[in-house]
């Protein structure tokens, strides 16, 4: 396989070029991180093509969209700044210490990285300097600091991209962030497994060059393996809802069930994990040590835990909801929640609501890949009136949410969680 990394440290130099002019606006003519080289399939998978041609359901449901909100959390500056930090990492992990020996290795390492950590939104990894800004007494926010924020902030992103690599293959994803999944290249297949854990295993070497001196640095390690231990059981939860090769088992598609996945899949590494960083950072660290009014920072992180736990279930009821209707061309990836029989809230709130004829639709489509299948399913959800649904359950929830931020006690500051719910309130991808 040929490419930028087959250059060794000039390949890193010209991604740290291109790194640093992403983010610049038209007028710098920048070349964005989507634009970055990348590995092309061999051959183009034929789910993807059978999927895009069930345009009856999809089209019209994604032209209903609620609009994605236009701001950003982060400005362009953060952002550059966020992604110059990338170019040194990847130096730590393939071209430094005792592994010199083994150059392919390394190399393909490399690949590995450039592929999969850069391209995607970087919310969660954006949100721990942003965070920590706010949390932070002022002779905390050093340059030094914010730069170990972002350091922080990508081995969130590496987190990320191992869960994604692995997923992508379970799932038999096509699209990842507008891209192949990267199982795909040159047939890689399985094998895949194998980068995910190299990019899981770079996490810890990263937090012991740059944190081990730190006094939270064992928190760091314990929350870091509570997260991932975390989101590999939620992901248990949910496979065990649809065996491989079998069809979805749909007594077991209850709401306090899906609940229970979202909480354990996505929202303590997507939502918690960034903002518990921050607090350690902050000197907030899960003690009873009393910050105001008797409030231990123990409790701080209870509440912390609490909102962004609701808020990561909100993300990912949209998630299925942009699965299902979403734009591909948005949201970067094809939908296979139906025709891999996920247990998804669509597919709880369908059964609550459906008829006895209408759950045999659920018993003989749900689970099928093929595209009359998956378009009969889109059709029942219409039919069900789940756009209509949803579009009230976001409004709802999000007002819901936001009361709550409002009640959390001093010590957090409340915009902490306001970011990160403008973020995802009424996004389309």
């Amino acid at each position: 396989m040929s490419g930028w990394w087959s250059k060794g440290s000039k390949g890193l130099a010209a991604l740290g070029h291109v790194i640093g002019r992403s983010c610049q606006g038209q007028s710098g003519r920048a070349v964005s991180i989507s634009a970055l080289p990348s590995l092309a399939p061999r051959t183009t998978p034929p789910l993807a093509a059978a999927l895009h041609r069930c345009r009856p359901y999809t089209s019209a449901a994604s032209a209903s969209l609620p609009p994605a909100k236009t701001g950003h959390a982060a400005s362009q500056d953060e952002k550059r700044e966020f992604l110059s930090i990338f170019p040194d990492l990847v130096r730590d992990l393939t071209e430094v210490g005792t592994h010199s020996d083994i150059p392919d290795a390394q190399k393909w390492f490399a690949k590995v990285l450039q592929y999969n950590a850069v391209g995607g939104k970087m919310n969660r990894g954006l949100a721990v300097s942003l965070s920590f800004k706010l949390l932070a007494t002022q002779d905390l926010i050093t340059p030094e600091n914010i730069k170990n924020a972002h350091i922080m902030g990508w081995c969130i992103e590496l987190l990320q991209s191992f869960f994604l690599v692995a997923d992508d293959i379970i799932d038999g994803s096509q699209l990842r962030r507008g891209k192949p999944a990267w199982y795909l290249n040159d047939n890689l297949g399985p094998s895949a497994f194998n980068d995910a854990i190299l990019m899981e295993a770079g996490i810890y070497k990263i937090l012991h060059k740059h944190f081990a001196h730190v006094p939270y640095y064992v928190d760091m390690l314990d929350l870091f393996h509570e997260m991932t231990l975390k989101t590999a059981l939620g992901q248990a939860l949910d496979l065990l809802s649809c065996p491989p090769g079998q069809k979805p088992i749909l007594k077991k598609f209850t709401m306090e069930r899906y609940n229970s996945i979202v909480k354990y899949k996505t929202s303590f590494y997507s939502f918690y994990l960034p903002i518990a960083l921050s607090m350690y950072m902050a000197g907030i660290r899960n003690t009873d040590n009393i910050r105001v009014a008797g409030i231990t920072d123990r409790e701080l992180h209870r509440q912390a835990r609490t909102i962004l736990v609701e808020m990561g279930q909100f993300f990912q009821v949209q998630d299925d909801y942009l699965d299902c209707f979403g734009d591909s061309a948005v949201t970067g990836k094809i939908g296979t929640d139906i025709g891999k029989g996920k247990c998804t809230w669509l597919s709880v709130v369908a059964l609550q609501r459906a008829s006895p004829s209408q759950r045999l639709v659920m018993e003989e489509h749900y689970g099928v890949p093929e595209e009359e299948s998956v378009c009969k399913i889109k059709g029942l959800y219409k039919e069900l009136n789940l756009p209509a649904t949803y579009r009230a359950y976001e409004e709802s929830t999000s007002s819901m949410i936001r009361t709550h931020i409002q009640q959390i006690s001093r010590g957090l500051n409340h915009n902490v969680f306001f970011n990160f719910l403008d973020k995802i309130h009424k996004r389309s991808s």
